[in-house]
């Protein structure tokens, strides 16, 4: 078959509803910026949505992708040819917009003076590959975890093909992608025998936002999707049985671990190997039933599906184009709530604004240009 029959473009509801909440997420993550003093509880819960939002954007980009390339590898060759194909769609897809705000956020680092370390890694996503991060576009760490994960992924695949062509391949795709998770979950063993600081600001940047450690998060994605496509009965039967055990490892993971003082200081191979392995499975447990979750209400189905297709836009230039720009020209130390309020809003009506113009006008003509 030829590969550039395989699209896989079909929108599905429940997953835009998980893009959608995704993005939602890490919005309210940053807006701690803005409310530094706002109430603790709530502080905490703002925090974790803002690791939450990034999660589920991992979860789900492997299930989508992975099936693609679950598709691409049982029928055809998966040579070279194939290889090319996958990634010229992906990069059509993500390299035009990341490039577009490195190429801003750059040109207001030397118009403001902001720090720019390191800023030529960004072009190839080496800012974080092995260590720490600038801080320059921040919120940049997660691209460069996907672009690694999909290019080691299609890589390892063409590798299975060539040494194993006579083996069943829907086996051996599921055997490569275990095998890769389990060699970076790997990583995050030696690190934990590497690294002596166990607090959680140092593992928040040391070992989540660091492309070596992370890629079994998406790849626990791709893994789902195999399931998704070979074991599609289980898949319906059990879908709701599955979003509870989610509900109930949520509970678990980001309840109990507050409750019990499961803290990084005491327990420190817990929290560096397996509570980002657990926080993927956690979410990609939710996969079955919203991938099955196809209609709405038009009020409700309207707003979500805008938000999912201006998800990226959002992302890219929420925090260091906008938020940070607007803190630049606004003390917001001082001002009092109703002003912080306004500010709040004026901040979000600014990022929707200029993300629907980037996707209809920028993002949206370039994936058209995919073949």
């Amino acid at each position: 078959m030829n590969a550039t029959t395989i699209t896989g473009t079909e929108r599905i509801f429940g997953l835009d509803v998980m893009r959608a909440t995704a993005i939602l997420m890490v919005l309210g993550g940053h807006l701690l910026w803005i409310y530094p003093d706002c109430p603790r509880i709530l502080g905490q819960l703002f925090t974790l949505f803002g690791f939450w939002g990034v999660e589920l954007f991992f979860v789900l980009s492997g299930f989508l992708i992975g099936g693609i390339l679950y598709r691409l590898f049982v029928t055809t060759d998966f040579n070279r040819t194939t290889v090319f194909y996958f990634l010229q769609r992906r990069w059509f897809r993500t390299l035009p917009n990341y490039y577009l705000i490195l190429l801003l956020n750059c040109g207001l680092g030397l118009l403001f003076g902001f720090q720019m370390e390191h800023a030529g890694y960004y072009f190839l996503f080496l800012q974080n590959f092995a260590t720490t991060m600038p801080a320059f576009f921040p919120e940049s760490w997660s691209l460069s975890v996907e672009e690694f994960a999909y290019l080691i992924g299609a890589l390892a695949f063409f590798a299975a093909a060539l040494v194993f062509p006579r083996k069943n391949k829907s086996r051996l795709f599921l055997a490569v992608v275990l095998g890769l998770i389990l060699l970076f979950i790997g990583a995050k063993i030696g690190y934990y025998f590497r690294t002596s600081n166990t607090t959680l600001t140092q593992w928040n940047v040391s070992l989540k936002a660091v492309v070596i450690y992370r890629i079994d998060s998406i790849l626990i994605g791709v893994a789902f999707s195999w399931l998704y496509t070979n074991y599609s009965e289980f898949w319906l039967k059990h879908k709701l049985k599955m979003a509870a055990l989610g509900c109930v490892l949520i509970v678990l993971m980001f309840v109990g671990v507050g409750f019990f003082q499961i803290l990084i200081e005491n327990y420190p191979f817990f929290w560096n190997v397996l509570y980002l392995p657990i926080t993927s499975l956690t979410f990609a447990l939710f996969l079955p039933f919203l991938s099955e979750w196809r209609t709405a209400p038009s009020w409700f189905a309207k707003p979500v599906t805008l938000i999912s297709l201006i998800s990226y836009s959002i992302y890219l230039i929420h925090y260091s184009l906008v938020l940070q720009l607007l803190k630049y020209w606004i003390d917001t130390i001082s001002l009092p709530d109703w002003q912080l309020h306004l500010f709040t809003l004026v901040y979000l009506v600014i990022t929707f604004l200029l993300s629907y113009l980037l996707y209809r006008y920028y993002e949206k003509p370039i994936m058209a240009l995919r073949k």
